[in-house]
């Protein structure tokens, strides 16, 4: 028997005390990511500088960026059937707490023995793991904790505390960084993941589900291989969810490809523009996310999602071509005077990546909540893992690409290819791709 879907605005009875349920749901789930997100953002921004500080070797800190990467990739499948499998508020419990405690016994050690690398790198990467384990079973769990009135709402308040804590966690970072010993700020990194495991711990994860029991008999191991092979074999037999995929994968590869190598590079290299000024123009990124999650809900409802992702797409296209303008502009010495090029510059890209973050959120944010509401609970971990280890190899393959080729071409012919080829792979992919949101939904519910 299948739990009843409560909307949100009924208010007697069993309805009333559900809908209570799932705003103190939505409140937990905002409190505890946002304490863990900001803390983890803040965290590895004042580690990276002390580790540059303590050895003043670039190779270090790259090191302590790949650990933070590379365990993602591997465990994600695993991380998915676990969720799949198990109880996913066990599973983002638990890793909250081990976490926290991992950090704890990081800040006693370093006061015993001192904070060496070999202990910053090995616990980088077990709480890297932690957070893969995290990541995945959390997203699975969305679906289960709010209604579907309410899902797009939650993911838009995630993106908005991803988005929020990529801007303030570097600022807060650096200044803790600079007033406080890198001890104190573990220790207070460490409670903080204690407080986030307590806010999921009071958290409704089964709240809108259905109530069937596993397939697997009780005390079965799981056969993580061939659990992983029947995720993609799910995937592969949903032609809709396939060219979802391709068009994640495709902006994932672009976006390494034509913006994350080319823009750091044109900027300080090629136009030579002061740090205070790239900072800004990074800081645009997030910003236009954060507008981008406040509207998807009413932009999704004015078109169908197909139109609108082909425009989307579009869209992000001529970001990545008119990044290279400046410097085509620079090369024909269209300006004489370097300051108000200087100034000119900054203004077009916060208008161009704070552009980019909007297109990203209005892309993401309804694709991920098409797959948490789609995908039936048993495979919905193991599919999103997919997604996510999908698109995080994608990116360091477009990045390796884009830098090889950086010295070989001029800036703007890079990023200029990169936009027509990532408009003609997704346009060819989004033609007849459409999905059940919006107007479209809409259209379909009365038909």
């Amino acid at each position: 028997m299948e739990a009843v879907r409560h909307e949100p605005g009924l208010i007697h009875g069993g309805e009333r005390k559900t809908d209570s349920l799932e705003k103190r749901n939505i409140v937990l789930y905002s409190a505890g990511k946002t304490i863990s997100v900001l803390g983890t953002a803040m965290f590895q921004f004042a580690l990276g500088l002390y580790v540059l500080q303590l050895t003043g070797s670039a190779m270090s800190f790259a090191v302590t960026l790949v650990l933070g990467i590379v365990p993602y990739i591997i465990l994600h499948p695993v991380a998915g059937v676990l969720a799949d499998r198990g109880s996913k508020k066990m599973i983002v419990v638990t890793m909250d707490f081990v976490s926290g405690g991992l950090l704890l016994a990081m800040y006693f050690v370093s006061i015993a023995y001192g904070l060496h690398l070999l202990l910053i790198y090995s616990v980088t990467l077990l709480l890297t793991v932690c957070s893969a384990f995290f990541g995945v079973a959390l997203e699975a769990a969305k679906p289960n904790m709010v209604s579907d009135a309410r899902l797009m709402r939650l993911n838009s308040i995630s993106k908005v505390i991803d988005s929020i804590s990529s801007i303030a966690g570097p600022m807060i970072g650096g200044l803790v960084f600079a007033l406080w010993d890198i001890r104190a700020f573990i220790l207070f990194n460490g409670v903080s993941f204690l407080f986030s495991g307590l806010m999921m711990l009071f958290i409704r994860f089964r709240l809108f589900c259905e109530d069937r029991p596993k397939e697997d008999a009780a005390g079965e191991s799981i056969r993580f291989m061939r659990e992983i092979k029947a995720g993609f074999r799910y995937v592969f037999t949903q032609n809709q969810l396939l060219q979802l995929f391709v068009v994640l994968i495709s902006i994932n590869f672009f976006l390494g490809f034509a913006i994350t190598v080319p823009l750091p590079y044109i900027i300080t290299t090629v136009l030579r523009l002061e740090a205070v000024e790239f900072g800004i123009i990074q800081g645009a990124f997030p910003v236009g996310m954060i507008v981008g999650a406040l509207v998807v809900q009413r932009i999704i409802q004015s078109l169908p999602y197909g139109v609108l992702l082909r425009r989307l797409c579009w869209g992000l296209s001529v970001v990545m071509i008119f990044l290279g303008l400046p410097v085509l502009l620079q090369s024909l010495g269209a300006f004489t005077d370097a300051s108000v090029f200087s100034m000119l510059c900054t203004g077009f890209y916060v208008v161009l990546m704070a552009g980019a973050g909007v297109i990203i959120s209005l892309i993401d944010i309804p694709l991920f909540y098409y797959m948490q509401k789609e995908i039936p609970d048993e495979y919905r971990g193991r599919v999103l893992s997919i997604s996510l280890s999908t698109g995080k190899i994608m990116l360091p393959v477009a990045m390796l690409a884009s830098g090889f080729l950086l010295p070989l071409l001029p800036s703007y012919v890079l990023t200029a290819a990169g936009g027509a080829l990532f408009l003609l792979a997704t346009l060819r992919t989004s033609r007849n791709f459409d999905l059940p949101l919006g107007k479209s939904a809409a259209a379909s519910t009365e038909a």
